[in-house]
Formats: C-alpha cells, structure tokens, sequence
C-alpha cells in the first residue's frame, strides 16, 4: 500500500483551508460572546450570591475543557491500542504521518458493531484518532487508508480540538440553569417569591436561547468541516473515490440496517458530531439545518466530482 499510496497522492500536505479556519474562530468568538452575556445576565438575575454560582460554572467549564477528549473515547468505549496490538492500522498511520509531515496521534479502538471513526482532542499534539472493529472489519485498505486520512485532516486544521470544546459547550447552558435557579432561590427568599418566579423564568429562557444559538453555530461548522476533510483526504492519498465508496459502505450499513442493534446507535447518537458519518440522519429540511454532517449524497457528488477532475488532470 505504501508504494500505492504514493503514486497516487496530488500534495505532500494537507492544504489549508482558510475558509474553515475562518469559520471556527467566528464560531468560537460568538460563542464566547453568547456565554459572556448569558453569565452577566446570570448574575444579574442571581443577585448577592453570583460569585459562588459563577465559581461553580467556571470549574466546571474547565473541568469540561480538559476532560472533554478522555469523556469522549469512554463513551465510544475506545482504548489506545499499540504497534504491537494493531500492526497494520498503525503502519497505515505512519505512513500517512510521513507524507503530511504530521506528528502521530495516539491512536484507539473501539469494540463496536458500528463502521466508523472520529478524532477528538482539545490540541493537535494531544489529538487521538480512533476506529472502530467493524470499521477495520468492512472496509478494504485503501477504503481504509481515505477514511483515516479524512480524521487526520480533522485533527491537522485544527476543527477537531474546536469541536472536542465546542461540542460540550451546550452542557454549560443547563449548568447556568441548575445552578443560577438554586442560587437565585438562595438569594432571593429576602425578595419575595414573585421575585424568584420572575428571575426563575428568566434564567430558564435565557439558558434555552444560549443553548438553541450554541447548537445552530456548532452543527453549522460541523457540516461544512465534514466536505473541507474529505476534500483534503482526498487530495492527500489522491483517491476519492476510495474515500466515496468507504462513506457509500459506512451509510449502508448504518443506516440499511447491517445488524447492528438499535441500542449501539442511541449510544453512539451522543456523539454523531464527532463521525466519519453520522449515526443519525436528518429527516426532513429543518432537521437538516440542525445536522452535525452534510448528507451523504452531497458529500458523494463532491467527492465524485473530485475524482472526474483529477482523471482529466492526470
């Protein structure tokens, strides 16, 4: 493969994507500014006792930061496996490492009857990049080889370490809720109740707008960093439509039923955003709105496209 591999790549590196690069510093600078807001208003409504109820949401958004990535592969079920363990998903990595020029991130399996992968990680340097059995399982090697390439693209433009953080990002809005009502009760009994009620109803509105424009700002660039990998990954190994038929495979199985039981897919379903493809797809035009990836036909013309392309150009 690893001759293979380098007849057919069209760039030594994984290009920037100034577009992408563009759309997460808007996100996580908006998001900022929604949170910055719902806290002034939070302590607002809290009254004397805020800086406690600050404290506490504070701690936990940083306890959130750091753990967010070691949260995520116990969710999975992923542990990091070793050269030894998994000689050839290993050689596979090196290999791309090599020709991108990026440091190798720790790599993880998990035993799951469900094809896919994801990387998470709150740095590049500290990124992990895990697949799953059934994923090694269903696919051939340079079906394969595309699928890791798209989560290395992820890791190296840096979207992985914004969606690690921006993805437990909506937790802190129920936080806000939980602990601004206690606090808001606490200080509030010397105020009366309609006081509380009032600041009650407030809070509550308050978390479930923060909540609502964090998910709509967070499932928007997910979508668009879902085409930016592939269209990466296939630049890198110089096969999209590998990269086409692993998606076309992972979709079937899926979403075709591939005996897989229902309660793995609710499992999985709490971190569809962080996929090679999704778990669960949208329904309808709303829902697409609402989607952490692109549909899979989108994703499958934009990757065809690219294979027509690079046939006339070699």
């Amino acid at each position: 493969m690893s001759s293979s591999l380098s007849d057919r790549r069209t760039d030594a590196r994984f290009r920037a994507d100034r577009n992408l690069s563009a759309r997460m510093l808007s996100v996580m600078v908006l998001l900022a500014a929604v949170y910055g807001a719902a806290i002034l208003l939070m302590i607002r409504f809290m009254g004397r006792a805020w800086p406690l109820g600050l404290a506490v949401v504070v701690a936990f958004a940083v306890f959130q930061i750091l753990t967010s990535g070691k949260v995520a592969m116990r969710t999975m079920g992923a542990r990091e496996v070793s050269a030894e363990e998994e000689p050839e998903l290993h050689a596979l990595v090196d290999r791309l490492c090599a020709l991108s020029g990026m440091k190798k991130p720790t790599i993880a399996v998990a035993e799951s009857r469900i094809p896919n992968a994801c990387a998470v990680g709150r740095s590049k340097g500290g990124a992990t990049l895990c697949v799953t059995r059934s994923l090694l399982d269903t696919l051939d090697p340079p079906e394969l080889e595309g699928v890791i390439a798209h989560e290395m693209a992820h890791i190296e433009h840096g979207d992985a370490a914004v969606m690690t953080v921006a993805a437990f990002v909506g937790v802190l809005a129920g936080l806000v809720a939980r602990v601004g009502l206690r606090f808001i009760y606490i200080g509030g009994r010397a105020r009366g109740l309609w006081h509380i009620i009032v600041a009650a109803i407030g809070l509550i509105a308050l978390a479930t707008a923060t909540w609502f424009v964090s998910l709509v700002l967070t499932r928007s660039l997910s979508r668009y960093r879902e085409f930016a990998a592939d269209r990466s990954a296939a630049q890198l190994t110089g096969n999209p439509s590998a990269l086409a038929s692993a998606l076309a495979k992972v979709e079937a199985k899926v979403h075709g039923g591939g005996g897989i039981p229902q309660t793995d897919l609710r499992k999985a379903g709490a971190l569809n955003a962080f996929y090679f493809a999704p778990v669960t797809s949208a329904k309808t035009t709303a829902h697409h709105l609402l989607s952490t990836h692109p549909t899979t036909q989108a994703r499958l013309d934009r990757l065809v496209k690219m294979s027509t392309e690079m046939s006339k150009n070699g």
